[in-house]
């Protein structure tokens, strides 16, 4: 039996960015980048939805420890996403708080940010 893949999906979205893939509750709007059975909040009914492309830089760091498939230094940001929840993403570099970032396609299957504008 395979493990589930814990990362958020993300899916190609307008111009070239990425859509995170979840769920919206349908009595307390809570959302949620996962595919939660139920409201992570309220225990109510959940919808499909979808969230992004774009976003802003909530928290970020460079991390410089070796893991399998990413090679340090890598940057990783929580971002806000402007109509969803916060989600971790990796970017090609440093990135300062409160920095606006598009989601886009990254090749491990994580979310992936570039920094806009």
């Amino acid at each position: 039996m395979s493990t589930p893949d814990p990362r958020p999906r993300v899916v190609a979205g307008p111009q070239g960015g990425g859509l995170v893939e979840g769920r919206r509750c349908t009595t307390c709007g809570e959302v949620a980048a996962f595919a939660w059975p139920a409201c992570p909040a309220c225990g109510g009914p959940v919808e499909p939805a979808r969230f992004g492309p774009e976003g802003t830089v909530w928290s970020a760091t460079v991390v410089r420890i070796a893991v399998p498939g990413r090679t340090p230094p890598y940057g990783l940001a929580y971002v806000d996403l402007d109509d969803g929840p916060r989600v971790l993403a990796h970017t090609g570099g440093p990135v300062p708080i409160g920095a606006r970032v598009r989601l886009v396609p990254d090749d491990g299957g994580d979310v992936g940010v570039e920094v806009v504008g």
